[in-house]
């Protein structure tokens, strides 16, 4: 039986790639995000169209619905949608600080709170969170954005030990740089940049192995890991020297 699979922020980037490339694998596949149009082109025809603005609860809920009822069911839910604004310590905005919030950790909340009693029913399901290497340590300018990914990252990590008695999967995908819009507005270097097409490759074979952890590119997973052991001073020193020098 072809997988049903519901896909948030699936109107560019990553969720548009993957769409592409489950629907590719004979999956049955399910497109949310806010941009209707855009997500008409992704389905081209091919998926099911479900709009939703994942800051409002209700409306992931009710999404979730919808596509439960017109598919059967859903067996794997990739809770992608996300949101990046660089953030400015010297100008500190607290909007830019919820919304990256609401957005990242509060839309993960209320994709997971949709899909998971039916999960809880059936005995079976995966629920894949997209969060990012930038979730393994704190640097300057992401003060906002790598918190929510870090949260993320616990969030899925808290969760996979509650579910996986319970016959349900839960997998983290923490991709480096990826070219997408949101990376497009970066005004910092990127290394080790790939395009959504390879995101979605590695995060296809990921979901199919069942590893609990997806990172990729393999170069940026052992340089973030890698960071994890530097000690905190140290990492300290050397983020307020990339500070200064962003500053000049």
């Amino acid at each position: 039986m072809s997988p049903r699979v519901w896909i948030t922020g699936a109107s560019s980037g990553i969720g548009a790639a993957l769409a592409e490339e489950l629907h590719a694998r004979g999956a049955r596949v399910a497109v949310s995000a806010r941009r209707t149009d855009q997500l008409a082109r992704v389905s081209g025809g091919r998926m099911l169209v479900q709009p939703v603005d994942v800051m409002d609860r209700i409306a992931v809920l009710t999404a979730a619905e919808k596509v439960i009822d017109a598919f059967g069911g859903i067996d794997i839910a990739v809770l992608n949608a996300g949101a990046w604004n660089r953030f400015d310590v010297t100008d500190w905005d607290p909007n830019s600080f919820r919304n990256q919030f609401e957005v990242n950790v509060f839309g993960m909340s209320y994709g997971i709170e949709a899909v998971l009693p039916s999960m809880l029913e059936r005995g079976r399901g995966t629920i894949v969170g997209v969060a990012s290497v930038a979730g393994y340590r704190g640097m300057p300018g992401g003060e906002a954005y790598s918190a929510t990914k870090a949260a993320q990252i616990n969030l899925l990590e808290s969760l996979r030990g509650g579910l996986l008695h319970k016959g349900i999967r839960v997998q983290t995908v923490c991709p480096g740089f990826v070219r997408t819009p949101m990376t497009a507005r970066n005004t910092f270097p990127m290394p080790f940049m790939v395009e959504p097409e390879f995101a979605a490759s590695k995060i296809a074979d990921g979901i199919a192995s069942g590893k609990p952890e997806i990172i990729f590119p393999r170069r940026m997973a052992v340089l973030m890991k890698a960071a994890r052991l530097v000690p905190v001073g140290l990492w300290s020193r050397a983020n307020a020297r990339l500070a200064a020098r962003r500053q000049r």
